[in-house]
């Protein structure tokens, strides 16, 4: 059915052209070919659904549109489509078998109960990190020296991880999300992380405590179906990996969003209370630029566009944020905006298990940094940011920033 029309190469985000938005055709796509075929940087082939509507729609029905494929195989070389899933693999699990993975975290790091226990912690982390900086003086790279260590530091603490083996899960997650990296390059990084995470599964049985790591596995034993070493290692690891790289990025993007839009970075540092509403714009803005793939398990359409069993689709999350039908001037930064709706944390059963998490780290940088540091500023020419390729997670490589004086906590 598909075979026959021509696919054009894959939007992936052009930050040199719109760096705080989608690639520049997008707009084009989605008011003319809202559903387009692509050929994907890995090869694939894909229906790519650019219009918010058909995106909650396509996210929101596993039982047409499987997560068994995994979320990144159209931009990552080390999530083939067709890799069978294996024991623990929760995310790429669809219905019952999903949901009883989803039962297990929730009370570990998703309960409004557990994230307020967290918060003290979490802010706790960014002021010890800005009290050194203090001390340090400027500049300094913040993507290294802030946002980095403190989802480190959080996620590690949550989980009872010493922070000082941080490195063993920093490599999987830089292979993980690098499109250079292939399915060996990771495998032979997963196995050191899964042999150490495992080891800290099995010493909770034993010992549990209060931490996250601890939750899930005494959770884990609780079931009708008690969870493996393994599917509790997985889940763990998981975690670790996907709770640094993705959040902190967030964190450095988003904050040369507010450098470059400074009204609203001033804005922020007057009233901190804006925090929460300014994340969930940063990340409606600036969220999800590759997209995320499905399958189609039968014969369908979306808009119209006839789609068949075992088809790819690759919703653009960043382009339904930007689509003007959904958000007044999409592409305008404002921390007060109603955001209610934005799609940046995915839609449905598969949208992010750690998103409470992510927005409790990122609401506290946002809280923390304008307040603390109202003189931030680039220490380098905007032209000069680089920005990451040939990967899923985006941002600028290094934030080079300055500062007058770095406020009291």
């Amino acid at each position: 059915m598909s075979s026959t029309i021509s696919a054009r190469p894959l939007p992936v985000p052009r930050e040199d052209l719109c760096p705080f938005g989608p690639a520049p055709e997008v707009a084009e796509l989605r008011s003319e070919s809202p559903v387009v075929r692509v050929t994907c940087p890995t090869g694939i082939d894909a229906w790519l659904v650019t219009r918010y509507a058909e995106a909650r729609e396509v996210m929101g029905d596993p039982r047409r549109f499987s997560n068994r494929s995994g979320q990144a195989g159209h931009m990552l070389a080390n999530m083939p489509p067709d890799q069978p899933v294996e024991e623990g693999d929760f995310s790429k699990m669809d219905g019952p078998e999903h949901v009883r993975f989803r039962r297990v975290f929730a009370p570990a790091i998703s309960t409004v109960k557990r994230i307020e226990e967290f918060r003290p912690m979490v802010q706790r982390t960014a002021d010890e990190l800005l009290d050194g900086l203090a001390a340090e003086g400027g500049p300094i790279d913040l993507h290294e020296q802030f946002s980095k260590p403190l989802t480190t530091s959080v996620i590690a603490e949550l989980l009872g991880v010493p922070y000082a083996d941080r490195a063993i899960f920093h490599r999987v997650a830089d292979a993980l999300f690098s499109g250079k990296s292939d399915v060996d390059d990771l495998d032979a990084l997963k196995f050191p992380l899964f042999s150490y995470v495992g080891d800290l599964v099995r010493a909770r049985r034993v010992e549990p405590g209060e931490d996250a790591m601890s939750v899930l596995v005494t959770r884990g034993q609780q079931q009708e179906q008690p969870f493996t070493d393994l599917e509790l290692t997985k889940m763990a690891a998981g975690l670790l990996v996907a709770g640094y790289d993705t959040t902190a990025s967030m964190i450095t993007y988003g904050t040369l969003a507010l450098l470059q839009d400074r009204p609203q970075f001033d804005r922020l540092a007057a009233d901190p209370s804006l925090a929460a509403n300014a994340g969930e714009e940063l990340v409606r803005m600036l969220g999800v630029g590759a997209g995320l793939m499905r399958v189609a398990t039968v014969d369908t359409e979306i808009a119209g566009q006839p789609i068949a069993a075992g088809e790819f689709v690759v919703v653009a999350i960043q382009a339904a944020n930007h689509d003007p039908a959904r958000f007044d001037e999409p592409e305008r930064l404002d921390i007060g905006r109603e955001t209610s709706g934005q799609i940046g944390f995915g839609h449905g059963p598969h949208q992010c298990a750690g998103q409470q998490i992510a927005r409790l780290e990122l609401t506290t940088a946002l809280a923390t940094l304008p307040r603390r540091v109202p003189s931030l500023r680039l220490a380098v020419p905007f032209a000069e940011i680089e920005f990451k390729a040939d990967t899923t997670v985006y941002g600028p490589v290094a934030l080079p920033v300055t500062w007058d004086e770095i406020l009291p906590a």
